[in-house]
């Protein structure tokens, strides 16, 4: 399973729940027609019966759920779908997903920390480095080095100092 949001509150009267989403594009999403919920991979599958943009946000509504109420226990749950039904991804490609938890480490091979979450600032994506505090990685061109997924090691040409 890939997580690509969380469900962050219930959304109105009927059933609908508040999604953000961790995908590059917001809509991307809502190309899915049934969902994964669940938290520490236990999961539970559900049918997209409605769905819109919402600010920064996405709202749905799944089947089966009909009020704020029971829409309300799915709340802090996060949002995956299968990686079989993702596109394939080309050399050099990765989703956002497999560099969660990647060792970050500079050129001369001295520890940063792990990336335990990705940031969208608009500007550029921005790694959320942590080791004995938090440091803010730009992902950007002249930055990222190597990324190397069957290590799970990213080089950067970066210092947080």
């Amino acid at each position: 399973m890939v997580v690509m949001g969380r469900v962050h509150a219930p959304h109105g009267l009927k059933g609908w729940i508040k999604v953000r989403p961790y995908t590059q594009e917001m809509e991307g999403l809502l190309e899915y027609p049934d969902w994964w919920v669940g938290t520490k991979g236990q999961w539970q599958q559900y049918r997209l019966s409605e769905s819109a943009l919402h600010g920064s946000t996405v709202v749905a509504r799944l089947d089966g759920f009909t009020d704020r109420e029971s829409a309300a226990c799915l709340k802090g749950k996060d949002v995956a779908i299968p990686r079989a039904c993702l596109p394939q991804i080309g050399e050099n490609e990765f989703y956002w997903n497999d560099l969660l938890g990647m060792e970050v480490v500079q050129r001369n091979d001295a520890k940063l920390g792990l990336i335990g979450r990705i940031l969208e600032t608009g500007a550029n994506t921005v790694l959320i480095v942590k080791c004995h505090k938090e440091f803010l990685v730009p992902f950007i061109e002249n930055v990222i080095v190597n990324v190397d997924l069957k290590a799970r090691k990213l080089v950067v040409d970066w210092d947080p100092i």
